[in-house]
């Protein structure tokens, strides 16, 4: 049963989770949440799901802002969360917010198509302005009680002033962090106006909702785990993600706030799935089973095949596989393992023979490869002398199997 809005495209391969096993799963996509409506329907889900699934304990999996619905939800009703829920798996999560790409929404507004597939959507500034009076879009700005490793900014070529107040004298670049950026957002929207049926809508920068994202970040903040409760986290990784935005440059300064939405943005990115960075998806702040991150995009990690075989180890559907990896996505199969010793005269010479088939659809190297590394150490009162090498040969098989080999041998003398 699926709940939230996404594309039929994203579900097809978590709808055959439910086919497959008689379990309750719940998929939670989109949605604004903390709204008591939110909430209401949420619980009214879990316990619906739980009864058609024979009052089998639910397994919860959500995507991107689904993952803040289910923790706010945790957070706010712990008893019903522990009562229908075994397993939550969430995916793509923001749990420390989206800073750059928010930031940009704000301003600019958001566009979810490029190219000539833009003149069959809502225009990028069309979607601003439904956007300016979203709470979600609040709540995913940038956390900033989160210590992030390199904190995003807000940057902006602004004109300096002279020193007799009359004129310019260059351009300088102004930093804000998340709290003071806030002032720049007031600026910039103070005179923002939708246009319905030919009425001018004032849409300024929403204080009341920001006050309430504040709210709802703390809801966040105190969610705990209930113990009865396992919780898994896969997050996209290996695309360059905005975190931190700057507008205009030093020949084309921003002379006027209101003047923003008129300016392309640069990013400054880091690792994430394009959307979220990959620190904030980790900052879950609960209690995980494991943290998996899947080379994607935002909304194109719900396709992934690796993603498919990690909730089908997690949930135990179908047969299972002994030897699957859902840390690195591996299938490792043993063949050999061979180990000798031979002691003799004060020499003892010990050898060991190991290899192995691993299996991974990422794998695109043809070439073999060997490493090897050595060890000795000089005999004293204490050890006796020793030599230790160890050589690993890596051959491709194609079709993404490797065989791997590890020949290492060891020699020690007796004092």
């Amino acid at each position: 049963m699926i709940f939230g809005k996404a594309t039929g495209e994203e579900h097809t391969s978590l709808l055959v989770l439910v086919k497959t096993k008689q379990i309750g799963v719940l998929c939670v996509f989109f949605w604004v949440y903390r709204l008591q409506e939110a909430m209401d329907a949420f619980a009214e889900k879990l316990e619906s799901v739980y009864k058609a699934s024979g009052e089998k304990k639910i397994n919860v999996i959500s995507h991107s802002m689904g993952g803040l619905l289910v923790k706010c939800f945790m957070s706010l009703h712990s008893d019903i969360f522990e009562k229908y829920v075994q397993n939550w798996i969430a995916i793509a999560a923001p749990f420390r917010g989206a800073p750059g790409y928010i930031t940009s929404t704000l301003l600019n507004g958001m566009s979810f198509v490029n190219g000539w597939e833009q003149n069959f959507f809502v225009s990028k500034w069309s979607m601003h302005q439904l956007l300016i009076e979203c709470p979600s879009i609040y709540e995913l700005m940038c956390c900033p009680y989160f210590k992030w490793e390199l904190p995003p900014v807000l940057e902006l070529w602004r004109e300096k002033e002279s020193e007799d107040g009359v004129g310019t004298s260059g351009v300088v670049l102004e930093s804000y962090r998340s709290l003071e950026s806030l002032e720049v957002f007031t600026k910039s929207l103070c005179d923002n106006k939708a246009d319905y049926c030919g009425e001018a809508i004032d849409l300024p920068f929403n204080w009341k909702i920001m006050e309430w994202a504040h709210e709802t970040k703390k809801v966040l903040h105190t969610a705990k785990l209930p113990s009865k409760v396992k919780f898994y986290n896969i997050y996209g990784t290996n695309l360059a993600t905005p975190h931190s935005v700057c507008y205009g440059n030093e020949n084309m300064p921003v002379k006027d706030l209101t003047n923003l939405r008129y300016f392309q943005p640069t990013y400054i990115c880091v690792d994430g799935d394009g959307t979220v960075p990959v620190e904030s998806a980790m900052a879950d702040g609960l209690e995980a089973v494991a943290r998996v991150g899947v080379p994607g995009e935002h909304r194109g990690i719900l396709n992934d095949h690796r993603v498919f075989r990690m909730l089908k180890q997690w949930l135990n559907v179908g047969e299972p596989d002994p030897f699957y990896n859902p840390i690195n996505d591996y299938v490792i199969l043993p063949t050999t393992f061979e180990m000798e010793e031979h002691h003799e005269n004060g020499v003892e010479v010990a050898s060991v023979k190991e290899s192995w088939d691993i299996i991974s659809d990422g794998n695109k190297n043809d070439a073999s490869t060997v490493s090897s590394i050595s060890v000795s150490q000089p005999g004293d009162d204490q050890n006796p002398q020793a030599e230790a090498r160890a050589t690993l040969t890596v051959h491709p098989q194609g079709d993404g199997r490797q065989h791997v080999e590890l020949n290492a041998v060891s020699v020690s003398v007796d004092a």
